[in-house]
């Protein structure tokens, strides 16, 4: 890893997940305070109800993200290809932008793609990260 500055659209896809994070938990937050719902207490599995979909987004995230910065991070480090780890990060975080608005206003079918395009985004960088390894 010689220079930084060539993984600029990979930090900025890290920033964006970063952010899409504090939004979710934010919106999370504030679903439970309009609604009667003890903090802690589980909340209904209902598709109809804001507060369980606000969750639902938040919690998936949480279940993708760990990948997603072990993936980068890696890549970065091992020198992988700087144009396509972005390419591809940048591509997970805007799959993850349209799924939280999916999961939101309740667009099953169209979430469920954007879930697709965050995963197929995940193994292009494991892809990518594999071949920083191994040069």
């Amino acid at each position: 890893m010689e220079n930084i500055e060539l993984y600029h659209h990979t930090g900025i896809a890290m920033g964006i997940a970063g952010g899409l994070i504090f939004i979710q938990l934010l919106v999370a937050d504030i679903a439970g305070m309009r609604e009667p719902h003890t903090p802690g207490a589980p909340i209904k599995a209902d598709h109809n109800s804001f507060i369980f979909r606000s969750h639902r987004t938040l919690g998936n995230m949480n279940e993708s993200i760990a990948v997603f910065i072990l993936f980068t991070l890696v890549g970065i480090l091992s020198g992988a290809d700087p144009q396509w780890l972005g390419r591809f990060a940048l591509g997970y975080t805007g799959a993850r932008t349209a799924y939280m608005l999916c999961y939101w206003f309740n667009l099953q079918m169209a979430r469920s793609i954007f879930f697709g395009f965050s995963l197929l985004a995940l193994l292009g960088l494991g892809v990518i990260m594999t071949g920083g390894l191994l040069h």
